[in-house]
């Protein structure tokens, strides 16, 4: 009988890691330098094939012991990477080395946060890490989540479970769609969308759909829309919800890492008077993916999660003092996302991570300005956060889209796309603290020969 092949936890688990480390590191370093750039060159189809040239059979009748470098490296060769600064186009960011460190921690441990007696020191830390950064939102508990779209579902779900299934999202016409697709999913009424006509919600549509409106309503505010970073006005929102009963749900997917910067704190002024707010920190809080979070007003509502299960939280043992871990979340099996967050806090604190936010808006402030002193670029307006939107000027939507789509096919730099005011724009998150003036300028020009080429 063959030796089995060795596990990553346990005594002997670090010393099996460590070689294997290594050539994970050596792939990532030999296939970052054979990309060469923001992302791999080539398009879809080139990509695809040199993927199955480099992997071969996935599944062979006898196992390759070089399988983990060559696929590491393949995965790094055709990756488009977020720590470069020419890949700037989505809400992704480039995740803290401290942070993924953590991560493999989890991945060596596994456990698991369905039961205590799978994760207890796990689940003690979650306890004490959400109700820390519920807290920092100004609200009491948090649930953790996979990202901003599990964080909206879960916040209509404990909506309805709080007021009835007739209750109806009210969001604006800047929301994420996760919200009417969280309503669909639901099966609550369609949704009532109030206009955004200057990329946020418009409070006096809100108020007289509010004032039109019977039943039980759910006020859906964004801080840090998708497309262009920009924060509805929060505080007058809340006054609405407060002057009209209605609940109020703040997606802070984006925004939600601005609580970190004393600069830019007051932006998020309001997020206290939510029900429920998102927050997701493999955005702008430097984490690997997936770090979202949903903050409750009141620590009760998710008793409105509860399931019994025997083998997982039987009466006695509840009663015995071992904690009940269904009620914290829709899934079942779920890893400690929440160490790689801890180990953040405690290793930059408030302080570190408010310098990285302070960093990726002044970037942006800077790239806008760049554009606005460019005769061959038209910005759309200054940054809310760290997204800038720009676009060739006179170009055709058409030629904006062909523009992006080249720069992707030839592997020079990732730009994202968004349509306000009717007109198709250039999309540029910023969300690396090491990108430069330099980088900013080189961007920019790349742009400017794609469009003169």
């Amino acid at each position: 009988m063959s030796t089995p092949p060795p596990l990553a936890s346990g005594p002997e688990g670090p010393a099996a890691l460590r070689p294997l480390l290594d050539t994970v590191l050596d792939a990532l370093a030999a296939g970052t330098r054979a990309r060469r750039g923001p992302l791999p060159a080539g398009g879809p189809e080139e990509v695809a094939a040199r993927l199955a040239l480099a992997t071969g059979d996935i599944l062979p009748a006898t196992g390759d012991p070089d399988a983990l470098r060559i696929l590491v490296h393949a995965l790094a060769a055709g990756a488009a990477d977020p720590a470069d600064p020419l890949c700037a186009a989505h809400l992704h960011c480039p995740p803290l080395a401290v942070a993924t460190a953590a991560d493999l921690a989890v991945s060596a441990l596994n456990p698991s946060l369905d039961s205590w007696d799978q994760a207890p020191a796990a689940a003690a830390l979650e306890a004490r890490v959400t109700r820390t950064l519920a807290r920092a939102a100004g609200l009491a508990d948090a649930l953790v989540t996979t990202g901003g779209t599990e964080s909206n579902q879960l916040a209509l779900l404990l909506a309805r479970e709080t007021h009835g299934a007739g209750v109806r999202l009210v969001c604006g016409a800047n929301a994420h769609h996760s919200l009417p697709r969280a309503a669909w999913l639901l099966g609550l009424p369609e949704p009532v969308v109030v206009p955004a006509p200057s990329g946020t919600l418009d409070p006096a549509a809100l108020d007289q759909a509010l004032t039109t409106l019977s039943g039980p309503l759910l006020v859906a505010a964004t801080a840090g829309t998708t497309d262009a970073g920009l924060i509805d006005p929060l505080p007058e929102i809340a006054a609405l919800c407060a002057a009209h009963r209605t609940r109020l749900h703040i997606d802070a997917a984006y925004g939600g890492g601005l609580l970190f910067s004393d600069r830019h704190r007051d932006q998020l002024a309001g997020l206290e008077a939510a029900d429920t707010v998102t927050l997701d920190l493999h955005k702008l809080g430097w984490q690997p993916v997936a770090a979202g979070l949903l903050a409750l007003a009141d620590p009760g509502e998710p008793a409105a999660l509860h399931q019994s299960a025997d083998y997982l939280n039987a009466d006695d043992d509840t009663e015995a003092g071992l904690p009940d871990l269904l009620g914290r979340s829709l899934r079942t099996t779920r890893r400690p996302d929440i160490l790689k967050i801890a180990v953040t806090l405690k290793t930059l604190g408030r302080t570190g991570l408010g310098a990285l936010v302070d960093q990726v808006c002044a970037r942006a402030r800077e790239f806008a300005a760049l554009i606005a002193a460019h005769p061959g670029f038209e910005l759309y307006d200054r940054p809310a956060i760290s997204t800038v939107l720009f676009r060739p000027t006179d170009a055709t939507d058409a030629e904006v889209a062909a523009v992006r789509r080249t720069l992707l096919h030839e592997g020079r730099a990732v730009l994202g796309r968004a349509r306000l005011d009717g007109r198709l724009w250039l999309k540029a998150t910023l969300l690396n603290p090491r990108t430069g003036p330099d980088d900013l300028a080189q961007l920019l020009k790349l742009v400017e020969g794609t469009t003169t080429g």
